[in-house]
């Protein structure tokens, strides 16, 4: 027991090597920053979140070859826009929360069950469940719908785009190499299941015992779950939690100086490349990052009280890292249970 804790630490703390990670950065700073002028000098700020829900495809297949990178791109970025449709979907019938919860938890589920089996990087559902709790969390209209297919879309297009002139800059090879499938067996299932169950029950205790931005406790346990064995979920939900509660330090500073919006895009640009610099060497000196640039990207478009911001972060945040954690070793211990039976 004193040895997995001894590892559990030991990988909360370690930072892997850089593995070409400023030109995925750089990218991302492209993907993201690009969109989001194009709505500050329209003026249409209000629609930052579709625009960035859709560049979000850019960090797909970031070690790939380009042809496999290109079309892991298009898929996630399709499904990154499904995911806002059906979060506007829950918007526009005012569905009540503990439904929407259910509906992205089967989402969840889905897309973790289609990730593993096109063997995604990063894998899992984390970013759908954003998307799609994000979404649903604004107020949402007949139009809605067509402005999330128009930027979402235009978003996901112009990521490829840049990757398209990034591998073509460097010659790379667009030979395709040879992948195979994993089987959707006991292991898929067991992921799958894991998943589904985190984000329903995460997201069930985040609408009842907090009510607003439940959907935070959900990505927080999807994220907690997310590895493929016990220690690697414990690793990524403690790491989590440290680098949400170090990032909400840092927001807080960022939003309380009221900022005018040009200068709030350059920042979360600059955080979108900092993440990107560390996301695949520590999660959690990532989420340092991610987390001020996820709560200026809220803010932007649709500005609300800080307090209630920062509040919901840490605490759907923590309410999701238990929940996901809770579900990880029930899960690891179902799995065991069989072996020695």
């Amino acid at each position: 027991m004193a040895e997995s804790r001894g590892r559990v630490w030991t990988g909360v703390i370690r930072v892997g090597p850089r593995q070409g990670d400023h030109r995925v950065a750089l990218r991302a700073v492209l993907s993201v920053g690009a969109p989001l002028l194009v709505l500050f000098l329209i003026d249409r700020l209000d629609l930052s979140v579709y625009a960035s829900f859709g560049a979000f495809a850019a960090l797909y297949g970031r070690m790939d070859v380009p042809r496999t990178r290109v079309r892991m791109q298009a898929t996630a970025g399709g499904i990154l826009v499904a995911s806002m449709l059906v979060g506007a979907a829950l918007s526009f019938l005012a569905a009540p929360a503990l439904l929407s919860v259910a509906a992205i938890a089967v989402l969840a589920a889905a897309v973790t069950l289609f990730a593993y089996r096109k063997r995604w990087h990063p894998p899992g559902a984390l970013f759908a469940v954003f998307a799609a709790g994000a979404t649903a969390s604004f107020a949402a209209t007949g139009a809605t719908f067509g402005l999330v297919l128009l930027v979402g879309g235009a978003s996901v297009v112009w990521s490829l785009v840049v990757t398209t002139v990034f591998a073509l800059g460097r010659r790379a090879s667009w030979r395709r190499p040879p992948r195979t499938r994993p089987p959707i067996g006991a292991v898929a299932w067991e992921m799958t299941a894991t998943v589904g169950a985190a984000a329903l029950l995460a997201g069930v205790a985040g609408a009842l015992l907090i009510g607003t931005h439940w959907y935070w406790a959900m990505v927080g346990a999807v994220a907690a779950v997310g590895g493929a064995h016990v220690n690697a979920r414990l690793i990524r939900g403690v790491q989590r939690l440290g680098g949400t509660l170090l990032g909400v330090l840092i927001a807080a500073g960022l939003l309380a100086l009221d900022l005018p919006p040009l200068l709030v895009i350059v920042i979360a640009v600059a955080l979108q490349a900092a993440a990107e610099m560390f996301v695949g060497r520590n999660y959690g000196i990532a989420m340092i990052f991610i987390t001020p640039l996820a709560l200026l990207m809220i803010s932007l478009a649709s500005p609300a009280g800080p307090e209630l911001l920062l509040r919901d972060r840490v605490l759907e945040t923590v309410i999701g890292v238990a929940v996901g954690t809770a579900v990880a070793i029930v899960s690891a211990g179902l799995r065991r249970r069989p072996a020695r039976d």
